[in-house]
């Protein structure tokens, strides 16, 4: 008895000394941090927990002969009364002008302890109070829910009767058994606000927030989860993008796995891709396209030297290439394209003609369903870093099919318009090995790198661009 009342004072020290609680008084319950059960937050231990609590815990067999302890902080000893059903203490409570919707580090309300031990004159009185009838908890139960859970048929008649709603619970593909491997990743998707896209990878990624913050989301299809091959390609891309951090490649924010719908979620970049900056800039300046070229590279690289498996991109474009706030350009995209990897940097389409023929940037290689390695990206490059310099897709207007063929099953190559005192003849070079039809022939980014850095050096030394180049780094 006193180990249980000493256990639950030091856990009110705890909470009062993060300041959790003093911010959750003075405004209603909305979002929790995570749906990470695996988190040590504190919370209202005693009766019954949550029906969607994923850590079941059974009550103590002491709880029904313990008393209110001592100097419990006005939360706690609410929902203490609350799962004693002590409706006078409640009322004394709640009178004393205490809120009747205080939550603990779990989101959980007198109604939703009320609700758990099948106390109806307790529910009766905080609902008389204005109870949030809907409030969820950290996992998203409600009150009625967990009624629904206990077989508490007389408290779940009255919420049901004052328009409560039980929230479905339908698992998804990837839901775990043991909720102790549940991912790390796992976001609460009551965080979330989907909004409509505003055209930043439509189709794809939507815009949304999270905890406030701008994020995109892509969220998977109800018609997708019974498709093993779609779950697949989402389990993939989220594999690649929670092991990948580099400052040049998208960032990885969290996912939604355990409940409906599923979601991948990454960081937003509010000023778009870089074919649509392109678009509207047309051919960029030497020393920004450079700086572009550097950024591309070195995110490419990183990819490309994962460990123990290299990722291959397959699907590098300037639409997967998102532009920061800082200028700065960071690859995104990879894992959408389904492989079948041969050896370690040996790969095939799982799935060619869903690929190959709709995008421009693909190479010889891979339009004609071949083996292929990581020299397919550095030909994308190649095709990126033209389109930079001269301010068009390769052989506009033509229309991307036929682009494609020509380049693919015809050899051919976009001519070089700019002016030849614009770019230094290196660069030009560097286009065309990467775009060499012999993928053996193509350079490795991290040779692209080198020779960036070259160039950028030697164009700073004679003067090229005078004030209007900065170096990368600065």
């Amino acid at each position: 008895m006193e180990n249980i009342a000493a256990q639950l004072k030091r856990g009110i020290s705890r909470q009062f000394s993060t300041g959790s609680l003093r911010r959750n008084l003075s405004r209603q319950f909305s979002r929790q941090s995570s749906l990470d059960p695996r988190r040590n937050n504190l919370r209202f231990s005693f009766g019954r927990q949550s029906s969607l609590d994923p850590i079941r815990r059974s009550p103590s067999e002491d709880d029904s002969e313990l008393s209110v302890p001592e100097n419990l902080d006005s939360t706690m000893h609410l929902l203490f009364l609350a799962c004693r059903g002590d409706v006078h203490g409640v009322e004394d409570l709640l009178n004393q002008g205490i809120d009747v919707n205080s939550i603990d580090l779990d989101g959980r309300t007198a109604l939703h302890i009320a609700a758990c031990e099948g106390h109806i004159d307790v529910c009766r009185l905080l609902l008389s109070r204005k109870a949030n009838i809907d409030a969820r908890d950290r996992w998203g139960s409600t009150a009625a829910a967990d009624a629904k859970y206990y077989g508490n048929t007389d408290v779940y008649n009255i919420l049901k009767a004052r328009g409560a709603k039980v929230p479905k619970t339908r698992k998804t593909p990837m839901t775990v058994a043991n909720p102790r491997e549940v991912p790390e990743y796992e976001l609460n998707p009551l965080e979330l606000q989907v909004r409509k896209s505003d055209g930043i990878t439509k189709g794809t990624y939507q815009v949304a927030k999270w905890n406030g913050t701008k994020v995109s989301v892509k969220i998977v299809d109800k018609e997708s989860y019974s498709d093993p091959e779609c779950i697949n390609a989402f389990n993939n891309e989220l594999t690649l993008l929670e092991k990948v951090r580099h400052p040049n490649v998208v960032q990885f924010v969290g996912a939604v796995t355990q409940n409906i719908p599923m979601m991948i979620v990454v960081e937003y970049h509010a000023k778009g891709d870089l074919g649509s900056y392109i678009q509207k800039k047309g051919r960029l300046s030497p020393s920004k396209a450079l700086r572009f070229a550097l950024d591309i590279a070195r995110g490419m690289n990183y990819l490309h030297e994962c460990k123990p498996d290299p990722i291959i991109h397959c699907d590098l474009k300037p639409k997967n290439i998102l532009l920061d706030n800082g200028g700065h350009l960071k690859i995104s995209g990879f894992g959408l394209i389904r492989l079948s990897y041969i050896s370690p940097d040996k790969a095939k389409l799982a799935q060619p003609w869903a690929h190959n023929h709709s995008s421009l940037y693909v190479a010889p290689e891979t339009y004609k369903d071949e083996i292929f390695d990581r020299s397919v990206d550095a030909y994308s490059f190649g095709l990126i870093l033209y389109e930079m310099i001269e301010g068009v897709q390769p052989f506009h207007p033509k229309p991307i099919e036929e682009a494609v063929k020509m380049m693919c099953l015809e050899g051919k190559r976009p001519p070089m318009r700019t002016k030849s005192k614009s770019y230094p003849a290196v660069l030009k070079e560097l286009i065309e090995e990467c775009w060499h039809p012999e993928p053996r022939c193509r350079p490795t980014f991290s040779e692209i790198i080198i020779r960036l850095d070259k160039i950028v050096a030697n164009c700073t030394k004679q003067g090229w661009w005078k004030d209007t180049f900065k170096l990368p780094w600065k």
